[in-house]
C-alpha cells in the first residue's frame, strides 16, 4: 500500500506570476521542490508534490532556446514566465515544464517526478499495471501520463485551473536537497556538468 499524503483541491496557496518571472531560474528549480502540481480534467483533479526538478536557461547548450533560437516547439518559453511548456521527447513521451523569467527570456524547469497526494486511483488507470507502484509518477513521462499532461497543456497559464501549482507549506531546507548534473543530455558539452538537478533526498518518488 503506498503511502499518500491526504490533500483537498486547492488546500494550499496558489503560485503566482511574482515567483515565476524572476530571473534566477536554478534558485526557482530549488523552490519548486515541495510545491504541489495539480491538474484538473472533465472534474478529475490529480496532484503530486514535486520532488525533482532540473534547470534549463537559454544562455546553456542543455536548453531547447540555446542562444535565444525561437521555434514553434519552444516559442512559448518565450513568454512571460508563468505558462506550462509540454512538449514530446522521443516521439513518446510528454515532459512537463514551467517557464520563468520575464518575457523575451527563455527559461524553464523541467518536473522530473512527483509524489501522488490527490487522485491517486486516476493516476493508476492512467498508467496502467505495474511492477513497481513507486514507478507511478518517478520520471518526466511517467508523471505527465499519471497527471493527464499532455501537448494540449502547452501554453496554459499556470495561473488558470487546468494545470496550477500551489505551495502546500512543506519545507524543503538545503539539507535535504540532493544537487546532481542533469540526465540525458549528453550533448550540451560541458554544460551537461552543471549542477542543475535538485532532488529531495531519500524520496522514493525520485526518478532511478
Amino acid at each position: 500500500m503506498l503511502n499518500v499524503a491526504r490533500h483537498t483541491a486547492e488546500s494550499g496557496m496558489r503560485l503566482t506570476q511574482e515567483f515565476y518571472v524572476r530571473d534566477n531560474v536554478v534558485k526557482i528549480a530549488r523552490e519548486l521542490l515541495g510545491k504541489v502540481l495539480y491538474t484538473e480534467q472533465n472534474g478529475i483533479v490529480t496532484a503530486g508534490m514535486i520532488v525533482e526538478t532540473e534547470a534549463y536557461s537559454w544562455k546553456e547548450r542543455g536548453c531547447h532556446a540555446y542562444g535565444a533560437r525561437k521555434t514553434p516547439r519552444n516559442a512559448i518559453m518565450f513568454e512571460t514566465g508563468g505558462y506550462a511548456y509540454v512538449y514530446l521527447c522521443y516521439g513518446m513521451h510528454h515532459l512537463f515544464n514551467v517557464v520563468t523569467n520575464k518575457a523575451g527570456t527563455a527559461d524553464a524547469v523541467l518536473v522530473r517526478a512527483v509524489e501522488p497526494v490527490i487522485g491517486l486511483p486516476e493516476m493508476q488507470i492512467r498508467r496502467g499495471k505495474l511492477n513497481n507502484p513507486f514507478h507511478l509518477t518517478s520520471g518526466p513521462g511517467k508523471l505527465t501520463k499519471a497527471m493527464g499532461i499532455d501537448r494540449k497543456l502547452n501554453g496554459k497559464s499556470l495561473l488558470e485551473h487546468e494545470v496550477w501549482l500551489e505551495d502546500s507549506g512543506e519545507r524543503v531546507t538545503p539539507a535535504k536537497i540532493e544537487v546532481s548534473s542533469r540526465i540525458g543530455i549528453d550533448y550540451a558539452g560541458e554544460d551537461a556538468k552543471l549542477p542543475w538537478r535538485f532532488t529531495i533526498k531519500g524520496n522514493r518518488w525520485v526518478s532511478k
